[in-house]
């Protein structure tokens, strides 16, 4: 991908897209690469960087939703469930399975959860990744050797998925351009075109890197920009009413050796009402999460100190060796754009919902969840393609492969998860010696994957920002000096620093 060449085609003189998606996250993605898919002429503007906001703060889990069973809410479970397997099998360089553990410290809590990963099983079918089954006190000692063995009576085992969710909406940005499609990054909707009946005819773009605006011209317009959907509808009606409930969920990243297995802990209930795991990821852990109800969003949301206490004395309640701040080698929030409703958001529903603006016709996509986002952008496309009155196309998306499809990608070692693209990255010595990063990696981000700032290099094509804050911060020079070279422009590197400080405890 070349944005130079991406804002070009987007600016065509006399261009008319079938569709114009905004937002650059899982669902904007997922909509562009499923509409590229049907042949349909689509661009798509993000006003940041691809993943910048909720799409990189992910819990790392492709999952049906064990709360969401809880719930009772099934069909969410059945549809996570099956788009769980397809994500496996259409990105298997970025989908893998995860053996997750429920300890069990009351006698009562082994048959009571074994019962209900039972029905997750046979919800998920054909698309199973495991069969659920109960393990006794050394066999989870076994499989977690920093669980806390005081009172410990067993567990119960039960099977998900994880993913690197920015490199995953990287692929999926590069899927997009390969079925025909435009993605532009750092360009943001600042108004919409309308015709003389006030219908949306296209949308005007600024572009963030030189300050120019210019309009853009399209069927129909798609606001997918999640949390921030609201300040996007109010480009259209300054007074709506908001569709967005914000909810902030913040995570914690410790050493391995908090958690050196290869299996995650679930804690099924928490204070707050929602579940909360410990899990493998790379070479450290990850803990979480928190559900803070917020007013205002932002795109570097930072985790207040209550959240951090209340993660670690939650994962601490479960763990032999007592993590504390100083163990904390970075923390990063993400902000849930749920569905409006009433109640807390710990129990609103992750199923999403699609409104089309009975004066504009612009179609808003809110709710939903990383799992699900094919689903989410098939719903999108049917509408907008009838609301555009496109020609009718059936969704391929549901075995199309993900950019790097890689049946072996475990082949390639720590650069597994750029697939079938690992041959071509000459990796070279790492950056800083606290981070797996190498000069190889920067400069394929530069020339293939649009990354334009440090932060884009540190947080999203690479993760080590989430490795290791202090560690990213140290290792920013040194990638805007290989940037420089790459983009031929100067590349702040103290733009970093401040960014990376948030991730701070």
């Amino acid at each position: 991908m070349n944005r130079d060449d991406m804002l070009a085609r987007a600016r065509e003189s006399g261009r008319i897209f079938d569709l114009i998606v905004i937002g650059g996250g899982a669902t904007g993605l997922g909509v562009a690469v499923d509409a590229a898919a049907r042949g349909y002429d689509v661009v798509l503007f993000e006003g940041s960087d691809f993943a910048k906001g909720t799409s990189s703060r992910s819990t790392k889990l492709v999952h049906g939703g064990v709360r969401y069973l809880q719930q009772g809410n099934v069909s969410l479970v059945m549809e996570a469930l099956r788009e769980r397997g397809r994500m496996r099998r259409n990105a298997p360089h970025l989908v893998h399975d995860l053996a997750f553990i429920v300890p069990s410290y009351e006698w009562w809590e082994s048959p009571f959860y074994g019962i209900g990963l039972k029905v997750y099983d046979l919800l998920a079918g054909k698309y199973g990744f495991g069969t659920s089954r109960h393990l006794d006190a050394d066999e989870v000692r076994a499989e977690i050797p920093s669980i806390r063995g005081d009172g410990l009576r067993g567990g119960t085992l039960y099977y998900d998925g994880q993913f690197d969710d920015a490199r995953l909406a990287l692929a999926l940005a590069r899927t997009a351009t390969g079925q025909g499609g435009i993605v532009v990054n750092y360009a943001t909707v600042v108004a919409l075109c309308k015709d003389g009946s006030g219908v949306a005819e296209g949308v005007v773009v600024r572009d963030e890197e030189s300050g120019e605006e210019f309009a853009v011209h399209g069927r129909a317009v798609i606001n997918a920009t999640g949390p921030f959907s609201d300040g996007v509808r109010r480009l259209d009606h300054p007074d709506g009413k908001p569709l967005v409930a914000a909810s902030q969920g913040v995570h914690i990243v410790l050493d391995k050796s908090f958690l050196p297995g290869d299996s995650a802990i679930m804690v099924p209930h928490t204070p707050d009402g929602r579940v909360m795991f410990a899990i493998p990821w790379y070479d450290v852990a990850v803990v979480g999460t928190t559900d803070t109800p917020i007013d205002d969003v932002s795109l570097e949301p930072r985790p207040q100190s209550q959240e951090i206490d209340f993660i670690l004395e939650t994962a601490n309640a479960y763990l032999a060796r007592p993590a504390t701040r100083a163990d904390i080698r970075s923390v990063f929030a993400g902000i849930r754009p749920l569905v409006q409703a009433d109640g807390s958001t710990a129990a609103m529903s992750r199923e999403h919902a699609i409104v089309i603006d009975p004066d504009s016709g612009m179609l808003t996509i809110v709710g939903g969840k990383w799992t699900t986002y094919r689903q989410m952008a098939e719903d999108v496309v049917d509408q907008a393609a009838a609301l555009a009155g496109l020609e009718s196309r059936a969704c391929p998306t549901k075995d199309l492969p993900i950019h790097g499809f890689h049946a072996n990608a475990e082949r390639f070692g720590r650069l597994s998860v750029y697939g079938s693209d690992a041959p071509s990255i000459e990796a070279g010595e790492p950056l800083h010696p606290k981070l797996p990063l190498t000069e190889g990696e920067v400069v394929f981000a530069c020339r293939e994957e649009m990354a334009r700032t440090v932060d884009d290099v540190l947080a999203r094509r690479s993760r080590s920002l989430l490795f290791d804050a202090a560690a990213a911060g140290e290792a920013a020079g040194p990638v805007a000096r290989i940037m420089e070279r790459e983009l031929g422009r100067p590349v702040d590197a103290e733009a970093f620093a401040s960014i990376a400080e948030g991730y701070r405890p």
